[in-house]
């Protein structure tokens, strides 16, 4: 039987597993390999980008700012969650603000000694990054527009760790990160919509509360047009192998999404679509395999841009 303490060691620890996302951490560190081996580095074997020291060190440092990230966001967010995800705070609150604040710090301090072992630029990368992620959370989430561009920006930023290390800047790349930086700012608008009674509550001044839920409607609608413009370039300009194959589907299911868009009227439709862009998301990193599957055969991809 364990003691007391060793559960209640237990569920703090469960608890800033749910405080960081835990769950979210190893899909953008395993999207940040693929992309490193498919799109950023195609000339080389992916024997060598995995046992490639230095990106072993983005990635794991990345991960831990996006972890710290998470600690830091949900520490502003305290108040927020009470009424917007009242079962999720329950978990989250066992781990005190304080504590949540030392290990915030700490790992900020770990991952600035994981840039020095790859750069100096390294170093100025994540120093910004960390920043970035605090000012949002401190500030710029509160304001419409802007918290919704800076939270997309902020998302993809690992990306751009990983093309800084590469250096390698193929056309398509951008198109990649315009499709997916403009699914995260669609799924950002969504969640202030699940989420709008607790932003009331807390003055936060995003699109819904500002303009109501239709405009945020119209302006998801155009967003999610907008993404025919990347989709078009990555299946006709550039060769993207077997992905486009995902992108065919990501417009239909997209469609279907707008379908729903406008019927939805309660926080659990706009969840359901908020998975459903998540779906996208998730499906999007394991579909850059597609790209050229015999890699994982032969260990190198010829990719033509």
């Amino acid at each position: 039987m364990l003691s007391r303490q060793s559960k209640l060691t237990i569920m703090k620890i469960i608890s800033m597993f749910s405080v960081v996302r835990g769950y979210n951490i190893p899909i953008i560190a395993l999207a940040q390999y693929l992309s490193a081996i498919f799109i950023f580095s195609p000339e080389k074997r992916a024997l060598t980008v995995l046992l490639d020291f230095n990106l072993f060190i983005i990635v794991l440092a990345s991960s831990l700012t996006i972890a710290s990230g998470y600690i830091i966001n949900n520490f502003y967010d305290n108040k927020k969650d009470l009424i917007n995800r009242p079962n999720k705070s329950k978990i989250d609150r066992l781990v005190s603000q304080r504590t949540k604040l030392q290990v915030y710090f700490t790992v900020n301090f770990v991952v600035a000694l994981l840039a020095m072992l790859v750069s100096f630029k390294a170093v100025l990368f994540f120093s910004v990054y960390i920043f970035l992620i605090w000012f949002y959370s401190h500030k710029l989430k509160k304001y419409p527009i802007i918290g919704n561009l800076n939270a997309s920006l902020l998302a993809v930023l690992p990306f751009f760790a990983i093309l800084l290390y590469y250096k390698n800047l193929y056309p398509q790349i951008f198109a990649h990160a315009a499709f997916l930086t403009l699914l995260i700012l669609i799924r950002e608008i969504i969640k202030d919509l699940e989420n709008i009674k607790g932003d009331i509550a807390n003055d936060y001044r995003t699109i819904p509360v500002i303009h109501g839920e239709d405009f945020a409607k119209k302006v998801i609608t155009t967003l999610t047009i907008l993404t025919i413009i990347p989709v078009y370039l990555l299946v006709e300009t550039y060769d993207v192998g077997y992905m486009d194959i995902y992108f065919y589907i990501s417009l239909i299911i997209l469609i279907f999404f707008l379908l729903l868009l406008w019927k939805a009227n309660n926080k659990l439709q706009y969840l359901q679509l908020h998975n459903i862009l998540k779906f996208l998301i998730v499906s999007g990193v394991f579909s850059i395999v597609l790209i050229n599957p015999e890699v994982l055969i032969h260990g190198r991809t010829l990719l033509k841009i």
